[in-house]
Protein backbone atom coordinates (compact mmCIF):
# COMPACT_ATOMS: atom_id res chain seq x y z
CA UNK A 1 0.00 0.00 0.00
CA UNK A 2 1.42 3.39 -1.01
CA UNK A 3 1.90 5.72 1.97
CA UNK A 4 1.66 9.48 1.46
CA UNK A 5 3.92 11.19 3.98
CA UNK A 6 4.41 14.73 5.24
CA UNK A 7 6.71 17.17 3.43
CA UNK A 8 8.87 18.50 6.25
CA UNK A 9 12.40 19.80 5.81
CA UNK A 10 14.96 17.26 6.96
CA UNK A 11 12.26 14.68 7.69
CA UNK A 12 10.53 14.30 11.02
CA UNK A 13 13.70 13.47 12.97
CA UNK A 14 12.25 10.38 14.60
CA UNK A 15 8.77 11.79 15.00
CA UNK A 16 6.16 9.34 13.79
CA UNK A 17 3.14 11.56 14.12
CA UNK A 18 -0.08 10.21 15.58
CA UNK A 19 0.47 6.67 14.29
CA UNK A 20 -2.90 6.96 12.57
CA UNK A 21 -3.63 6.99 8.84
CA UNK A 22 -6.48 7.72 6.46
CA UNK A 23 -7.32 5.71 3.37
CA UNK A 24 -7.31 7.30 -0.07
CA UNK A 25 -9.95 6.02 -2.49
CA UNK A 26 -9.96 5.77 -6.25
CA UNK A 27 -13.50 7.13 -6.70
CA UNK A 28 -13.83 5.69 -10.21
CA UNK A 29 -13.25 2.10 -9.08
CA UNK A 30 -14.30 2.22 -5.44
CA UNK A 31 -10.96 0.77 -4.37
CA UNK A 32 -8.47 2.01 -1.77
CA UNK A 33 -5.30 3.08 -3.57
CA UNK A 34 -3.16 4.60 -0.79
CA UNK A 35 -3.01 5.76 2.79
CA UNK A 36 -1.93 9.10 4.19
CA UNK A 37 -0.09 9.39 7.51
CA UNK A 38 -1.89 11.65 9.99
CA UNK A 39 0.23 13.96 12.10
CA UNK A 40 -0.14 15.41 15.58
CA UNK A 41 0.82 18.52 17.54
CA UNK A 42 4.44 17.38 18.00
CA UNK A 43 4.87 16.92 14.25
CA UNK A 44 3.39 20.35 13.59
CA UNK A 45 5.70 21.98 16.12
CA UNK A 46 8.66 20.36 14.37
CA UNK A 47 7.54 21.97 11.10
CA UNK A 48 7.01 25.32 12.81
CA UNK A 49 10.51 25.34 14.29
CA UNK A 50 11.96 24.75 10.83
CA UNK A 51 9.78 27.53 9.40
CA UNK A 52 10.98 29.92 12.10
CA UNK A 53 14.57 29.34 11.03
CA UNK A 54 14.04 29.83 7.30
CA UNK A 55 11.48 32.66 7.28
CA UNK A 56 13.70 35.62 8.36
CA UNK A 57 16.18 34.99 5.57
CA UNK A 58 13.39 34.67 3.02
CA UNK A 59 11.78 37.90 4.23
CA UNK A 60 15.15 39.65 3.89
CA UNK A 61 15.45 38.45 0.29
CA UNK A 62 14.55 41.31 -1.99
CA UNK A 63 11.16 41.08 -3.71
CA UNK A 64 12.52 40.66 -7.22
CA UNK A 65 14.52 37.59 -6.18
CA UNK A 66 11.44 36.13 -4.51
CA UNK A 67 9.59 36.85 -7.76
CA UNK A 68 12.19 34.84 -9.70
CA UNK A 69 11.38 31.78 -7.61
CA UNK A 70 7.68 32.32 -8.35
CA UNK A 71 8.42 32.60 -12.08
CA UNK A 72 10.40 29.36 -11.99
CA UNK A 73 7.57 27.71 -10.05
CA UNK A 74 5.03 28.88 -12.61
CA UNK A 75 7.07 27.29 -15.38
CA UNK A 76 7.38 23.99 -13.51
CA UNK A 77 3.64 23.80 -12.93
CA UNK A 78 3.02 24.39 -16.62
CA UNK A 79 5.53 21.71 -17.55
CA UNK A 80 3.93 19.24 -15.14
CA UNK A 81 0.30 20.16 -15.82
CA UNK A 82 -0.68 16.77 -17.23
CA UNK A 83 0.91 14.84 -14.35
CA UNK A 84 -0.75 17.06 -11.76
CA UNK A 85 -4.15 16.81 -13.45
CA UNK A 86 -4.06 13.03 -13.74
CA UNK A 87 -2.92 12.65 -10.13
CA UNK A 88 -5.66 15.00 -8.97
CA UNK A 89 -8.33 13.20 -11.00
CA UNK A 90 -7.28 9.81 -9.66
CA UNK A 91 -7.92 10.84 -6.03
CA UNK A 92 -10.71 13.38 -6.33
CA UNK A 93 -12.69 11.85 -9.20
CA UNK A 94 -13.14 14.95 -11.35
CA UNK A 95 -12.35 14.40 -15.02
CA UNK A 96 -8.86 15.30 -16.24
CA UNK A 97 -9.90 18.42 -18.17
CA UNK A 98 -11.67 19.71 -15.07
CA UNK A 99 -8.60 18.84 -13.01
CA UNK A 100 -6.48 20.91 -15.40
CA UNK A 101 -8.82 23.83 -14.71
CA UNK A 102 -8.25 23.28 -10.98
CA UNK A 103 -4.49 23.59 -11.48
CA UNK A 104 -4.83 26.50 -13.92
CA UNK A 105 -6.91 28.67 -11.57
CA UNK A 106 -4.31 28.17 -8.85
CA UNK A 107 -1.55 28.94 -11.34
CA UNK A 108 -3.16 32.29 -12.11
CA UNK A 109 -2.58 33.36 -8.50
CA UNK A 110 1.05 32.23 -8.80
CA UNK A 111 1.27 34.44 -11.90
CA UNK A 112 -0.09 37.37 -9.89
CA UNK A 113 2.42 36.63 -7.14
CA UNK A 114 5.21 36.96 -9.72
CA UNK A 115 4.47 40.69 -9.62
CA UNK A 116 5.17 40.93 -5.90
CA UNK A 117 7.73 43.77 -6.25
CA UNK A 118 4.98 45.98 -7.67
CA UNK A 119 2.15 45.04 -5.33
CA UNK A 120 4.31 45.26 -2.18
CA UNK A 121 5.06 48.95 -2.68
CA UNK A 122 3.95 51.18 0.17
CA UNK A 123 2.78 54.80 0.25
CA UNK A 124 4.70 58.05 0.73
CA UNK A 125 3.63 61.58 1.65
CA UNK A 126 6.21 64.36 1.44
CA UNK A 127 5.65 67.39 3.66
CA UNK A 128 2.92 65.95 5.86
CA UNK A 129 4.10 68.55 8.40
CA UNK A 130 6.94 71.07 8.63
CA UNK A 131 9.91 69.04 7.44
CA UNK A 132 8.01 65.82 8.13
CA UNK A 133 7.47 62.95 5.71
CA UNK A 134 5.27 59.89 6.26
CA UNK A 135 5.62 56.55 4.54
CA UNK A 136 4.40 53.00 4.96
CA UNK A 137 5.84 49.57 4.23
CA UNK A 138 4.29 46.12 4.06
CA UNK A 139 6.09 43.41 6.00
CA UNK A 140 5.32 39.67 6.29
CA UNK A 141 3.43 38.39 9.31
CA UNK A 142 5.90 35.50 9.79
CA UNK A 143 4.46 31.98 9.54
CA UNK A 144 1.16 31.34 7.82
CA UNK A 145 -0.89 28.16 7.62
CA UNK A 146 -3.54 26.93 5.23
CA UNK A 147 -6.26 24.33 5.85
CA UNK A 148 -7.74 23.32 2.51
CA UNK A 149 -10.71 21.19 1.32
CA UNK A 150 -10.89 18.14 -0.91
CA UNK A 151 -12.72 19.72 -3.82
CA UNK A 152 -9.86 21.88 -5.15
CA UNK A 153 -6.62 20.24 -3.98
CA UNK A 154 -4.46 22.33 -6.34
CA UNK A 155 -6.23 25.66 -6.74
CA UNK A 156 -7.00 26.57 -3.14
CA UNK A 157 -3.55 25.71 -1.71
CA UNK A 158 -1.95 27.89 -4.42
CA UNK A 159 -4.44 30.67 -3.65
CA UNK A 160 -3.07 30.66 -0.12
CA UNK A 161 0.64 29.91 -0.19
CA UNK A 162 1.31 31.76 -3.46
CA UNK A 163 0.55 35.17 -1.96
CA UNK A 164 1.80 34.31 1.53
CA UNK A 165 5.24 33.14 0.42
CA UNK A 166 5.75 35.83 -2.21
CA UNK A 167 5.09 38.41 0.53
CA UNK A 168 7.94 36.96 2.60
CA UNK A 169 6.26 34.43 4.88
CA UNK A 170 6.94 30.76 5.51
CA UNK A 171 3.91 28.52 5.03
CA UNK A 172 2.56 25.25 6.46
CA UNK A 173 -0.18 23.57 4.46
CA UNK A 174 -2.64 21.03 5.84
CA UNK A 175 -4.54 19.69 2.83
CA UNK A 176 -7.59 17.46 2.92
CA UNK A 177 -6.75 13.91 3.94
CA UNK A 178 -9.08 12.69 1.15
CA UNK A 179 -6.81 13.70 -1.77
CA UNK A 180 -3.40 14.85 -0.49
CA UNK A 181 -1.06 13.77 -3.30
CA UNK A 182 -1.30 16.91 -5.43
CA UNK A 183 -0.50 19.28 -2.52
CA UNK A 184 2.54 17.11 -1.77
CA UNK A 185 3.65 17.32 -5.39
CA UNK A 186 3.13 21.09 -5.40
CA UNK A 187 5.48 21.40 -2.43
CA UNK A 188 8.10 19.23 -4.16
CA UNK A 189 7.95 21.40 -7.29
CA UNK A 190 8.31 24.55 -5.19
CA UNK A 191 11.56 23.25 -3.77
CA UNK A 192 12.68 22.39 -7.29
CA UNK A 193 11.92 25.99 -8.33
CA UNK A 194 14.63 27.23 -5.98
CA UNK A 195 12.71 27.97 -2.79
CA UNK A 196 14.65 27.47 0.46
CA UNK A 197 14.06 24.11 2.09
CA UNK A 198 11.41 24.38 4.79
CA UNK A 199 9.74 27.48 3.34
CA UNK A 200 6.68 25.47 2.21
CA UNK A 201 5.87 22.37 4.25
CA UNK A 202 2.91 19.98 4.12
CA UNK A 203 1.48 18.27 7.19
CA UNK A 204 -1.41 15.83 7.04
CA UNK A 205 -4.07 15.32 9.64
CA UNK A 206 -7.65 15.62 10.79
CA UNK A 207 -9.21 17.69 13.58
CA UNK A 208 -6.24 17.00 15.86
CA UNK A 209 -3.92 18.71 13.39
CA UNK A 210 -6.38 21.54 12.73
CA UNK A 211 -6.56 22.32 16.45
CA UNK A 212 -2.77 22.18 16.73
CA UNK A 213 -2.49 24.76 13.94
CA UNK A 214 -5.10 27.03 15.51
CA UNK A 215 -3.44 26.84 18.92
CA UNK A 216 0.24 27.12 17.97
CA UNK A 217 1.59 30.47 19.23
CA UNK A 218 4.13 30.86 16.42
CA UNK A 219 1.60 30.65 13.57
CA UNK A 220 0.46 34.20 12.91
CA UNK A 221 -2.25 33.70 10.31
CA UNK A 222 -4.55 30.90 9.18
CA UNK A 223 -6.54 30.64 5.97
CA UNK A 224 -9.31 28.06 5.77
CA UNK A 225 -11.80 26.81 3.17
CA UNK A 226 -14.43 24.20 4.04
CA UNK A 227 -17.93 23.82 5.45
CA UNK A 228 -19.52 26.76 7.26
CA UNK A 229 -19.76 25.09 10.67
CA UNK A 230 -16.06 24.28 10.65
CA UNK A 231 -15.22 27.70 9.19
CA UNK A 232 -17.01 29.32 12.12
CA UNK A 233 -15.14 27.07 14.53
CA UNK A 234 -11.79 27.89 12.91
CA UNK A 235 -12.57 31.60 13.00
CA UNK A 236 -13.47 31.62 16.69
CA UNK A 237 -10.68 29.35 17.91
CA UNK A 238 -8.01 31.03 15.79
CA UNK A 239 -9.09 34.51 16.87
CA UNK A 240 -9.13 33.44 20.50
CA UNK A 241 -5.50 32.39 20.06
CA UNK A 242 -4.65 35.86 18.73
CA UNK A 243 -4.30 34.86 15.08
CA UNK A 244 -5.35 36.58 11.92
CA UNK A 245 -7.99 34.27 10.38
CA UNK A 246 -9.87 34.11 7.11
CA UNK A 247 -12.34 31.23 6.94
CA UNK A 248 -14.43 30.57 3.83
CA UNK A 249 -17.51 28.39 4.31
CA UNK A 250 -20.28 26.74 2.32
CA UNK A 251 -22.61 28.07 -0.33
CA UNK A 252 -25.99 27.78 -1.97
CA UNK A 253 -25.54 29.88 -5.08
CA UNK A 254 -28.62 31.01 -7.01
CA UNK A 255 -29.04 31.74 -10.69
CA UNK A 256 -31.92 34.14 -11.39
CA UNK A 257 -33.39 33.77 -14.88
CA UNK A 258 -35.36 36.77 -16.10
CA UNK A 259 -38.13 36.32 -18.72
CA UNK A 260 -35.97 38.01 -21.38
CA UNK A 261 -32.93 35.75 -20.83
CA UNK A 262 -31.40 33.67 -23.63
CA UNK A 263 -32.63 30.29 -22.37
CA UNK A 264 -30.37 28.27 -24.66
CA UNK A 265 -27.37 30.04 -23.16
CA UNK A 266 -28.77 29.59 -19.65
CA UNK A 267 -29.25 25.85 -20.13
CA UNK A 268 -25.72 25.45 -21.49
CA UNK A 269 -24.33 27.44 -18.57
CA UNK A 270 -26.33 25.48 -16.00
CA UNK A 271 -25.16 22.15 -17.39
CA UNK A 272 -21.58 23.12 -16.53
CA UNK A 273 -22.20 25.21 -13.43
CA UNK A 274 -24.57 22.79 -11.67
CA UNK A 275 -23.09 19.45 -12.73
CA UNK A 276 -19.44 20.10 -13.55
CA UNK A 277 -17.04 18.46 -11.08
CA UNK A 278 -20.10 16.49 -9.90
CA UNK A 279 -21.33 19.65 -8.19
CA UNK A 280 -18.51 19.50 -5.62
CA UNK A 281 -17.72 23.21 -5.85
CA UNK A 282 -18.52 26.05 -3.47
CA UNK A 283 -19.10 28.17 -6.57
CA UNK A 284 -21.39 25.64 -8.26
CA UNK A 285 -24.85 26.88 -9.22
CA UNK A 286 -27.27 24.38 -7.60
CA UNK A 287 -30.37 26.62 -7.47
CA UNK A 288 -32.01 28.19 -10.51
CA UNK A 289 -34.72 30.82 -9.97
CA UNK A 290 -36.85 31.43 -13.05
CA UNK A 291 -38.99 34.56 -12.79
CA UNK A 292 -42.60 33.81 -13.71
CA UNK A 293 -44.34 30.50 -14.37
CA UNK A 294 -43.94 30.80 -18.13
CA UNK A 295 -40.16 31.27 -17.78
CA UNK A 296 -40.00 28.31 -15.39
CA UNK A 297 -41.94 26.00 -17.70
CA UNK A 298 -39.88 26.96 -20.76
CA UNK A 299 -36.62 26.55 -18.85
CA UNK A 300 -37.61 23.17 -17.46
CA UNK A 301 -38.57 21.94 -20.93
CA UNK A 302 -35.11 22.83 -22.24
CA UNK A 303 -33.24 21.54 -19.18
CA UNK A 304 -34.58 17.99 -19.28
CA UNK A 305 -32.99 16.88 -22.59
CA UNK A 306 -29.78 18.77 -21.81
CA UNK A 307 -29.37 17.04 -18.44
CA UNK A 308 -30.27 13.66 -19.85
CA UNK A 309 -27.53 14.13 -22.45
CA UNK A 310 -24.81 14.54 -19.82
CA UNK A 311 -22.22 11.77 -19.89
CA UNK A 312 -20.96 10.44 -16.55
CA UNK A 313 -17.69 8.55 -16.70
CA UNK A 314 -14.47 7.63 -14.94
CA UNK A 315 -12.06 10.45 -14.27
CA UNK A 316 -9.82 9.66 -17.27
CA UNK A 317 -12.72 9.43 -19.76
CA UNK A 318 -12.14 12.34 -22.21
CA UNK A 319 -15.81 12.26 -23.27
CA UNK A 320 -17.25 12.48 -19.75
CA UNK A 321 -18.87 15.69 -18.54
CA UNK A 322 -18.22 14.73 -14.93
CA UNK A 323 -16.93 11.82 -12.88
CA UNK A 324 -17.59 10.21 -9.51
CA UNK A 325 -17.86 11.98 -6.17
CA UNK A 326 -14.97 11.75 -3.75
CA UNK A 327 -15.97 9.02 -1.24
CA UNK A 328 -18.73 6.46 -0.64
CA UNK A 329 -19.85 8.48 2.38
CA UNK A 330 -20.31 11.58 0.23
CA UNK A 331 -22.27 9.61 -2.37
CA UNK A 332 -24.62 8.41 0.37
CA UNK A 333 -24.95 11.95 1.73
CA UNK A 334 -25.97 13.38 -1.66
CA UNK A 335 -28.52 10.65 -2.29
CA UNK A 336 -29.83 11.23 1.24
CA UNK A 337 -30.49 14.88 0.37
CA UNK A 338 -32.46 13.81 -2.71
CA UNK A 339 -34.52 11.52 -0.45
CA UNK A 340 -35.12 14.45 1.89
CA UNK A 341 -36.19 16.77 -0.92
CA UNK A 342 -38.66 14.21 -2.21
CA UNK A 343 -40.14 13.70 1.27
CA UNK A 344 -40.43 17.49 1.65
CA UNK A 345 -42.57 17.70 -1.49
CA UNK A 346 -40.11 18.55 -4.24
CA UNK A 347 -40.82 17.02 -7.64
CA UNK A 348 -38.02 14.68 -8.74
CA UNK A 349 -37.94 15.40 -12.48
CA UNK A 350 -34.67 13.55 -13.16
CA UNK A 351 -33.45 11.09 -10.53
CA UNK A 352 -29.73 10.37 -10.18
CA UNK A 353 -30.02 8.00 -7.24
CA UNK A 354 -28.78 4.47 -7.78
CA UNK A 355 -26.76 5.39 -10.85
CA UNK A 356 -24.28 2.67 -11.84
CA UNK A 357 -21.60 2.93 -14.50
CA UNK A 358 -21.18 -0.25 -16.49
CA UNK A 359 -17.81 -1.83 -15.75
CA UNK A 360 -17.32 0.44 -12.73
CA UNK A 361 -20.22 -0.58 -10.56
CA UNK A 362 -18.26 0.00 -7.34
CA UNK A 363 -17.40 3.61 -8.27
CA UNK A 364 -18.93 6.51 -6.36
CA UNK A 365 -21.18 7.83 -9.12
CA UNK A 366 -24.31 9.95 -8.70
CA UNK A 367 -26.44 10.66 -11.74
CA UNK A 368 -27.56 14.21 -12.56
CA UNK A 369 -30.69 15.15 -10.65
CA UNK A 370 -33.28 17.85 -11.37
CA UNK A 371 -35.76 18.89 -8.66
CA UNK A 372 -38.68 21.24 -9.33
CA UNK A 373 -41.23 22.98 -7.08
CA UNK A 374 -38.60 23.44 -4.38
CA UNK A 375 -39.62 25.96 -1.72
CA UNK A 376 -37.69 28.03 0.80
CA UNK A 377 -39.02 26.12 3.82
CA UNK A 378 -37.38 22.87 2.65
CA UNK A 379 -34.23 21.78 4.46
CA UNK A 380 -32.85 20.55 1.13
CA UNK A 381 -33.01 24.16 -0.08
CA UNK A 382 -31.55 25.73 3.04
CA UNK A 383 -28.52 23.42 3.24
CA UNK A 384 -25.63 22.73 0.86
CA UNK A 385 -25.97 19.43 -1.03
CA UNK A 386 -22.56 19.60 -2.76
CA UNK A 387 -23.42 17.16 -5.51
CA UNK A 388 -24.85 16.97 -9.06
CA UNK A 389 -28.29 18.21 -8.03
CA UNK A 390 -30.08 21.22 -9.56
CA UNK A 391 -33.11 22.68 -7.76
CA UNK A 392 -35.74 24.89 -9.41
CA UNK A 393 -37.24 27.51 -7.10
CA UNK A 394 -39.94 29.47 -8.91
CA UNK A 395 -40.27 33.21 -8.23
CA UNK A 396 -43.31 35.25 -9.20
CA UNK A 397 -41.39 38.49 -9.91
CA UNK A 398 -38.01 40.23 -9.77
CA UNK A 399 -38.37 41.31 -6.14
CA UNK A 400 -39.01 37.76 -4.94
CA UNK A 401 -36.07 36.49 -7.02
CA UNK A 402 -33.86 39.16 -5.44
CA UNK A 403 -34.97 38.20 -1.93
CA UNK A 404 -34.18 34.49 -2.26
CA UNK A 405 -30.35 34.73 -2.39
CA UNK A 406 -30.35 37.86 -0.23
CA UNK A 407 -32.15 36.14 2.65
CA UNK A 408 -30.41 32.76 2.38
CA UNK A 409 -27.92 31.88 5.14
CA UNK A 410 -25.14 31.57 2.57
CA UNK A 411 -23.87 34.48 0.50
CA UNK A 412 -21.02 33.18 -1.63
CA UNK A 413 -22.03 33.73 -5.26
CA UNK A 414 -25.10 34.57 -7.32
CA UNK A 415 -25.87 35.10 -10.99
CA UNK A 416 -28.56 36.84 -13.01
CA UNK A 417 -29.36 36.02 -16.62
CA UNK A 418 -30.99 38.85 -18.53
CA UNK A 419 -30.74 41.16 -21.55
CA UNK A 420 -31.97 44.11 -19.47
CA UNK A 421 -29.13 46.33 -18.28
CA UNK A 422 -31.28 48.13 -15.71
CA UNK A 423 -32.43 44.86 -14.13
CA UNK A 424 -28.83 43.59 -14.02
CA UNK A 425 -27.53 46.81 -12.48
CA UNK A 426 -30.31 46.90 -9.89
CA UNK A 427 -29.72 43.26 -8.99
CA UNK A 428 -25.95 43.63 -8.64
CA UNK A 429 -26.39 46.72 -6.46
CA UNK A 430 -29.04 45.33 -4.11
CA UNK A 431 -28.35 41.59 -3.73
CA UNK A 432 -26.87 40.58 -0.37
CA UNK A 433 -24.18 38.25 -1.74
CA UNK A 434 -20.40 38.62 -2.00
CA UNK A 435 -19.79 37.72 -5.66
CA UNK A 436 -22.17 38.49 -8.52
CA UNK A 437 -22.27 37.23 -12.09
CA UNK A 438 -24.22 38.99 -14.83
CA UNK A 439 -24.79 36.36 -17.52
CA UNK A 440 -21.81 34.59 -15.91
CA UNK A 441 -22.83 31.42 -14.03
CA UNK A 442 -19.70 30.98 -11.89
CA UNK A 443 -18.49 34.48 -10.92
CA UNK A 444 -15.06 33.62 -9.53
CA UNK A 445 -12.97 36.81 -9.83
CA UNK A 446 -9.67 36.74 -11.71
CA UNK A 447 -6.46 36.50 -9.71
CA UNK A 448 -5.75 40.23 -9.54
CA UNK A 449 -9.12 40.85 -7.89
CA UNK A 450 -10.16 38.91 -4.76
CA UNK A 451 -12.42 36.00 -3.77
CA UNK A 452 -14.79 35.91 -0.81
CA UNK A 453 -18.42 35.44 0.18
CA UNK A 454 -20.70 37.00 2.77
CA UNK A 455 -22.82 35.77 5.68
CA UNK A 456 -22.11 32.12 6.56
CA UNK A 457 -19.99 31.76 3.44
CA UNK A 458 -17.15 33.83 4.86
CA UNK A 459 -15.81 34.57 8.35
CA UNK A 460 -13.20 37.32 8.64
CA UNK A 461 -12.89 40.70 7.00
CA UNK A 462 -10.26 40.02 4.33
CA UNK A 463 -10.79 38.03 1.13
CA UNK A 464 -8.43 35.61 -0.59
CA UNK A 465 -5.74 36.38 -3.18
CA UNK A 466 -5.29 39.61 -5.14
CA UNK A 467 -4.71 42.80 -3.17
CA UNK A 468 -6.87 41.43 -0.34
CA UNK A 469 -4.62 38.39 -0.08
CA UNK A 470 -1.60 40.65 0.14
CA UNK A 471 -3.28 42.55 2.98
CA UNK A 472 -3.97 39.34 4.85
CA UNK A 473 -0.42 37.98 4.67
CA UNK A 474 1.31 41.28 5.50
CA UNK A 475 1.18 43.93 8.20
CA UNK A 476 1.63 47.62 7.52
CA UNK A 477 4.33 49.63 9.28
CA UNK A 478 3.92 53.39 9.27
CA UNK A 479 6.97 55.67 9.60
CA UNK A 480 6.87 59.39 10.39
CA UNK A 481 10.28 61.03 9.95
CA UNK A 482 11.95 64.43 10.36
CA UNK A 483 15.59 65.28 9.69
CA UNK A 484 16.79 68.40 11.53
CA UNK A 485 19.02 70.82 9.64
CA UNK A 486 22.67 71.18 10.47
CA UNK A 487 25.22 69.11 12.29
CA UNK A 488 25.33 67.85 15.84
CA UNK A 489 26.70 71.19 17.11
CA UNK A 490 23.33 72.86 16.66
CA UNK A 491 24.41 74.93 13.66
CA UNK A 492 22.28 75.22 10.58
CA UNK A 493 25.10 74.22 8.24
CA UNK A 494 24.10 71.66 5.62
CA UNK A 495 27.01 69.24 5.36
CA UNK A 496 27.36 66.76 2.53
CA UNK A 497 29.31 63.66 3.61
CA UNK A 498 32.46 62.97 1.60
CA UNK A 499 34.37 59.79 0.96
CA UNK A 500 37.58 59.84 2.95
Amino acid sequence: MRIIDHVISGGAKGLTGSGRSHRIWNPSTGEVQAEVALGDAALLDHAVQIAKKVQPGWAATNPQRRARVMFAYKQLIEENMQELAELLASEHGKVVDDAKGDVQRGLEVIEYACGIPQVLKGEYTQGAGPGIDVYSMRQPIGIGAGITPFNFPAMIPMWMFGMAIAAGNAFILKPSERDPSVPVRLAELFLEAGAPEGLLQVVHGDKEMVDAILDHPDIAGVSFVGSSDIAHYVSKRGAAAGKRVQAMGGAKNHGVVMPDADLDMVVNDLAGAAFGSAGERCMALPVVVPVGEDTADRLREKLIPAINALRIGVSNDPEAHYGPVVTPEHKARIEGWIDTAEKEGAEVVIDGRGFSLQGHEKGFFVGPTLLDRVTTDMESYREEIFGPVLQIVRAKDFEEALRLPSEHQYGNGVAIFTRNGHAAREFAHRVNVGMVGINVPIPVPVAYHSFGGWKRSGFGDIDQYGTEGLRFWTKTKKVTQRWPDGGGDGSNAFVIPTMG
